[in-house]
């Protein structure tokens, strides 16, 4: 399924105020927090951590850091090659809800996405998942948190599903994810908060409906989890982090989206 919209270069506005430990990103909770013991793994898109690809990842990190009041950590799961340059297929990509790409601009697409095909392959599941699933071990050990929460966006909300079932991870928000299978949905044994776009060409609304359906069918049972879903009116797939906030619907989708995180954590994590 087409991941496409997502490969943008849209860039937040301020700068990140954390820290590079490694190549990883962190950035710490405010001095006055008490919940030392909690921590949120952010999972990228496919432009991971670059600078070069703009400073989203870190500014919506800060946020969180600052709005739920723990540790934000960003783990490189590209080990510094991420699968795109955001600024390459911006012009070519809708940014809001009801822009079709044209079957040009789609040949332009797949012909730019053609020297990234190998990277797909050295980043498949069963290799970066693995990275992850150290990288929370490790924090874990070093840091002693007690409970991690995991927020995933595109290619990292792909990612969070899978690890939804690892017993890594108290809580999670998926926001429009990447491709992911019915089994994935129903092996996820956490409160999942799903924040998703109106217009995406991967998680269309049969899937959105379809995941609702074995959430609800679990409710009553003993694997029955919290959950919620969000869609945001007028949005593409790639507004929770890369957002055309000249556009007001995608600018309420994004402020949203992120409030949506933010509460979800904090009920939940």
């Amino acid at each position: 399924m087409s991941r496409t919209n997502c490969y943008k270069g849209f860039v937040l506005p301020g700068e990140p105020k954390g820290s590079m430990v490694g190549p990883d990103y962190f950035t710490p909770a405010p001095p006055d927090a008490t919940q030392q013991a909690k921590a949120i793994v952010f999972l990228t898109d496919v432009f991971g951590l670059s600078l070069a690809n703009g400073p989203n990842p870190r500014i919506v990190a800060d946020h969180l850091a600052e709005q739920v009041g723990v540790d934000v950590w960003i783990p490189d799961f590209f080990n510094g090659k991420p699968l795109f340059d955001a600024n390459v297929l911006e012009p070519l990509m809708p940014d809001r809800a009801g822009i079709k790409v044209g079957c040009f601009d789609m040949i332009l697409v797949i012909l730019k996405n053609l020297p990234s095909l190998p990277k797909f392959y050295f980043n498949r599941p069963s290799v970066v998942d693995p990275r992850v699933q150290e990288f929370i071990k490790k924090i874990k050990a070093e840091k002693g948190y007690e409970r991690i929460g995991a927020v995933g966006y595109c290619f990292g909300g792909a990612m969070a599903i899978r690890l939804g079932s690892a017993d890594l991870l108290n809580t999670m928000v998926v926001v429009h994810p990447g491709s992911v299978t019915e089994a994935q949905i129903r092996a996820i044994k956490i409160p999942t908060s799903w924040a998703l776009a109106e217009d995406d060409m991967g998680f269309k609304d049969k899937d959105v409906k379809n995941a609702q359906a074995i959430f609800k069918e679990q409710e009553g049972k003993a694997d029955h989890v919290e959950y919620e879903f969000q869609t945001w009116k007028g949005t593409a797939y790639g507004f929770g982090v890369r957002p055309n906030l000249k556009v007001p619907d995608v600018k309420a989708g994004y402020e949203g989206a992120l409030n949506q995180t933010v509460t979800w954590f904090k009920k939940t994590l």
